[in-house]
């Protein structure tokens, strides 16, 4: 986490950001939409 790489490595602490804006897309199997769904929108805002 960055908190651990800015605890040790002081000077991370002047860049406001350590990673990128970023997304992952992945196959999700046997999973109904609705469950997909639920998973998503428990996962907004975190």
């Amino acid at each position: 986490a960055s908190r651990v790489l800015r605890a040790e490595f002081p000077v991370l602490l002047k860049i406001p950001s350590l990673w990128s804006p970023s997304y992952f897309v992945g196959s999700v199997g046997a999973v109904s939409t609705e469950t997909v769904k639920r998973y998503i929108e428990s996962q907004t805002g975190k």
